[in-house]
């Protein structure tokens, strides 16, 4: 019997959301190992840590399809990490008023 971040109870086929980047998939196997529970994901075929991972109910999973946020865009984030990195930083863009 696995648990999620808040404590509530992972069953196989349930949907779940691993909260460090926003995948969402659909458990297909849960273990306990070394005193951990963990479940696995279709959508990655890896391994997470039940403490890690938020239980979807339907109206949580309906939103987050519908909305196309099935996973994080990591090329995008790097494209946008790039060009905070790149960007110049002059003190004489903006003024005070007064």
């Amino acid at each position: 019997m696995a648990f999620d971040a808040r404590d509530k109870e992972i069953a196989l086929d349930s949907h779940v959301r691993y909260v460090d980047t926003g995948t969402i998939g659909k458990v297909i196997d849960i273990k306990t190992q070394d005193g951990s529970d963990w479940v696995k994901i279709d959508k990655t075929n890896l391994w997470y840590r039940s403490k890690l991972v938020e239980l979807l109910d339907e109206k949580d999973l309906k939103k987050s399809y519908d909305s196309g946020n099935d996973e994080l865009d990591i090329e995008a984030l790097k494209e946008k990490a790039e060009k905070l990195e790149n960007m110049q930083m002059d003190s004489s863009v903006a003024e005070g008023g007064g």
